[in-house]
C-alpha cells in the first residue's frame, strides 16, 4: 500500500508534470482526442496521486496517457517504456512465490511492487491494448495480472512481443527473470 507520507516536493512535482508533457505530445498516437491541459488540471487537483506516476517513471516504467474513462471521469496511464521497465525486473509474480522460495530469493515481487507504488498490474487485456499503440516487450517480457484459479494451481501469466503477435504464457509464479518484470496502470 502506497505510503501515506509519500509526497513530492514542488521542484519533483513540476520536473515530473515536464516530463508527463514532454511524453504527451510527443506521442499523440496513444491519446487522439484528448488535451494535456485537462490531463494536467487533473493532476494537479490530486497532487497525493502523483507520488505513483512519479514511481512508475523512477523505474523505468515511462507513463503515459492512454485513455479518458468518461463514467469516472478519470485519465488511465499505463508503462510505456518500449521494454519492461528495468527498475522492476527480475521480480517473481507476488508475495506467496516469494515466501515459497527457498534460496535464491529474487528482491521483490510484482504484486508486491505494484501495490507499494499504488499501482495495478495490466491485465492480458490491458496488455494487448497497449500493443495496439505500439511495439512493447520486443526483447523483454511483462507479468500481467493473473487470473485466481490460474494462482491457486502455482502458477502465473506473462506477455511479450514477438513476430507481430502478442504471446501469453505460463510459468511458476516464483520463478525470476533478468529480462521479465511488470507494466503497470494508473487512473487519475
Amino acid at each position: 500500500m502506497i505510503n501515506e507520507k509519500s509526497e513530492l516536493s514542488p521542484e519533483q512535482r513540476e520536473e515530473l508534470l515536464r516530463v508527463l508533457k514532454a511524453r504527451f505530445e510527443k506521442s499523440m498516437n496513444r491519446h487522439q482526442g484528448l488535451e494535456w491541459a485537462k490531463v494536467q488540471a487533473k493532476l494537479e487537483a490530486n497532487t497525493a496521486k502523483l507520488w505513483s506516476l512519479h514511481e512508475m517513471e523512477r523505474t523505468g516504467g515511462e507513463p503515459d496517457v492512454v485513455g479518458y474513462d468518461e463514467e469516472t471521469d478519470e485519465y488511465i496511464f499505463y508503462d510505456c517504456a518500449a521494454e519492461s521497465p528495468k527498475g522492476r525486473r527480475s521480480v517473481c509474480y507476488d508475495n506467496e512465490a516469494l515466501e515459497s522460495r527457498k534460496e535464491h530469493k529474487p528482491k521483490d515481487s510484482a504484486c508486491n511492487m505494484a501495490d507499494a507504488m499504488g499501482i495495478e498490474l495490466l491485465t492480458e487485456e490491458q496488455y494487448r491494448e497497449l500493443q495496439k499503440l505500439g511495439d512493447f516487450d520486443t526483447k523483454t517480457s511483462s507479468w500481467v495480472k493473473t487470473p485466481s484459479e490460474i494462482r491457486k494451481l502455482g502458477g502465473a501469466i506473462f506477455a511479450d512481443f514477438r513476430y507481430g503477435h502478442v504471446f501469453v504464457y505460463h510459468n511458476g509464479a516464483e520463478s525470476y527473470y533478468a529480462a521479465r518484470g511488470f507494466r503497470g496502470s494508473f487512473r487519475v
